[in-house]
């Protein structure tokens, strides 16, 4: 036990036990684990060789889980602003990709977002985009832990020329990830409407056959549900459904229209659903109805979505914007309540990732992924209840230290692992070149 560490805050949410804030208590860790939680007296008896670190005035919590994130196109916010989804995806972004994307961009777009998301006290992204080693290259140059899944999609762009090209390259990518720490993957068909049925039938067969989880875009709004039913004569979930995809592997992200029956079979089935409230409201796309989701047993996770549709990767603002909308749209201030949010954005998105035995609520044996948030600022005052300050008046730029298994990221506001200055030099070129200024 070299390692062994006590942290001190002020305040400690575990998220489990269910809406416990403990004061007092220290989190001693070791190893990349977390070894117990206990009183602060307590832990001067029983671990008086660790060392310590004070966190006055400050929570620690579960680092935040992002479940939705296209993080190489972090290098093209504020690009494409105020269009519908199919406008902004038809005009701009997928010109600017098939000129801009490869290898490079990929991987400086990747440590760009995973910089602004440690930062912001995310400690796990999910993230689907082409050329996937480079994505993972970009979050191993600061340490964040990640599901990484490759897109599908029925016609050609910068990484394939064929839905099959993407599958076999989808298949050499994961046999390449394999064993290496902190990395979980997956298929990532982009949507309905750009992938093919035999493509979606081998799909599910490869995740079959490798236990492989399904990251899908799927009733993002209700211009793409219309356009389906146009040309398949059915809402894209009854499709997917006849092909065998409406099951418990699939993560189903958006889902801003949905039926009493569509709702049901989810349920039934198992499916894990990402909401991304602010890209969602950007695009006009529509809202998730997150309270009767979980009202169905239906895992819900909480994603920002790529911040060239947010435009950042705050997922505190993203676990208060989810409240909001929740209450608005039920009349309901008791839905999603603050404790439910912080939930959604932690042991939520731990399950969705299919990860709650290792990551998303502070227990001894699981991993120490953890954030300290200072809530001593003017802003924050009084502080009544802390849970509270959390969802509704915290956001990223109140994380002081970040964690992932163990290790310290981020601390007093300044990164420990990723070289900022040489990062910032390296987006300014890239603006540069997307900006075509000489």
């Amino acid at each position: 036990m070299a390692n062994l560490e006590r942290l001190q805050p002020q305040w400690l949410l575990p998220i489990r036990p269910s809406e416990t804030l403990l004061t007092d208590h220290d989190l001693v860790h070791d190893g990349g684990q977390i070894v117990a939680i206990l009183p602060r007296k307590t832990a001067d008896q029983d671990y008086p060789q660790a060392t310590c670190l004070p966190l006055p005035g400050k929570v620690l919590m579960p680092g935040l889980i992002n479940c939705h994130g296209h993080a190489a196109m972090t290098l093209l916010r504020g690009y494409a602003d105020d269009f519908k989804l199919m406008t902004w995806l038809n005009d701009y972004i997928w010109p600017a990709e098939a000129k801009w994307v490869n290898r490079e961009f990929v991987e400086a777009g990747a440590w760009l977002a995973a910089t602004e998301m440690v930062q912001s006290g995310t400690t796990c992204a999910a993230d689907s985009y082409f050329y996937p080693e480079s994505t993972v290259a970009g979050f191993a140059k600061v340490g964040v832990r990640s599901q990484v899944t490759t897109p599908i999609l029925s016609f050609p762009s910068a990484w394939a020329d064929s839905e099959q090209q993407y599958l076999d390259k989808s298949l050499n990518f994961f046999e390449w990830a394999v064993g290496r720490p902190n990395l979980t993957t997956g298929f990532a068909p982009h949507a309905p409407y750009t992938v093919s049925d035999t493509g979606f039938e081998q799909i599910l067969r490869y995740s079959e056959d490798l236990d492989l989880t399904i990251h899908l875009h799927l009733h993002e709004s209700q211009e793409e549900i219309t356009l389906h039913q146009a040309e398949n004569g059915n809402r894209p979930i009854a499709r997917l459904q006849a092909l065998g995809l409406i099951n418990s592997r699939l993560q189903a992200v958006h889902m801003t229209d949905l039926t009493e029956i569509e709702i049901d079979q989810l349920a039934a089935a198992k499916v894990r659903i990402a909401h991304c409230p602010e890209s969602n409201l950007k695009l006009a796309s529509g809202i998730c109805p997150t309270p009767r989701l979980l009202s169905s047993g239906i895992i819900v996770g909480l994603g920002t979505d790529g911040a060239a549709s947010n435009n950042d990767l705050d997922m505190f603002q993203e676990l208060r914007t989810a409240a909001m909308l929740a209450k608005l749209t039920t009349g309901d201030p008791t839905a999603l309540d603050a404790f439910s949010a912080l939930e959604m954005a932690t042991i939520g998105g731990a399950k969705f990732l299919g990860l709650s035995d290792l990551i998303g609520s502070l227990e001894p044996g699981k991993a120490a992924d953890m954030i300290a948030v200072d809530l001593s600022d003017i802003r924050h005052q009084p502080v009544y209840h802390p849970i509270s300050q959390l969802a509704y008046t915290a956001t990223g730029q109140d994380v002081t230290h970040t964690w992932v298994a163990g290790c310290l990221l981020y601390a007093e506001r300044q990164h420990h692992s990723s070289d900022v200055a040489a990062l910032t030099a390296e987006v300014a070129q890239w603006q540069t070149k997307i900006q075509g200024i000489s």
